[in-house]
C-alpha cells in the first residue's frame, strides 16, 4: 500500500494563502476544497490541507501556534537542481514570503528558507544525486 501524506496547516486568508501557492506553481483539488480549506498537490502522494483557522481549531484542543513566536513546524520540499531552489526561494519571496534563514550550501546540498504568507517555514532543498551514491 502506497501512502500518502496529508500536512494540515491553519491559514488566516485562505484565498491569500491559495493565490501564494498558486504563484509558486502549486496545483490545488477542487473535491477538496472549500470556504473553509484546500487541498493543495504537492505530489501525487503529498498534499497540504490549508484549513482557516476557526476550521483547524475545530480538530485540536491546543492552541494554534503563534508563527510570529514559535515555531510548529518546518516544511521541506526537494528540488531537482540548485537553480530549482533559488527559483522557488525567490518566487516565494517576490510574492509575499519573508526569509527565514542564511541559504545553506554544503556543496552536495544547498538549501533556502522562507516563511510564507501565515508564517509556516518552508525548506527547499538540492541534494547533488551523486552524494546520494555513496
Amino acid at each position: 500500500m502506497s501512502r500518502k501524506i496529508f500536512v494540515n496547516l491553519p491559514v488566516e486568508n485562505l484565498n491569500r494563502s491559495t493565490d501564494f501557492f498558486t504563484t509558486l506553481g502549486f496545483e490545488f483539488n477542487p473535491q477538496f476544497t472549500d470556504e473553509n480549506a484546500t487541498c493543495m498537490i504537492v505530489s501525487a502522494d503529498i498534499f497540504v490541507m490549508l484549513l482557516v483557522e476557526p476550521f483547524f481549531q475545530s480538530f485540536s484542543k491546543k492552541d494554534i501556534t503563534d508563527t510570529a513566536r514559535s515555531s510548529e513546524v518546518i516544511v521541506a520540499l526537494s528540488a531537482d537542481t540548485r537553480e530549482g531552489v533559488d527559483e522557488l526561494a525567490d518566487r516565494a519571496l517576490a510574492n509575499g514570503a519573508s526569509p527565514h534563514a542564511d541559504p545553506q550550501d554544503h556543496g552536495s546540498m544547498y538549501g533556502r528558507s522562507f516563511r510564507d504568507p501565515d508564517g509556516h517555514i518552508w525548506e527547499v532543498m538540492w541534494m547533488d544525486p551523486a552524494a546520494l551514491e555513496g
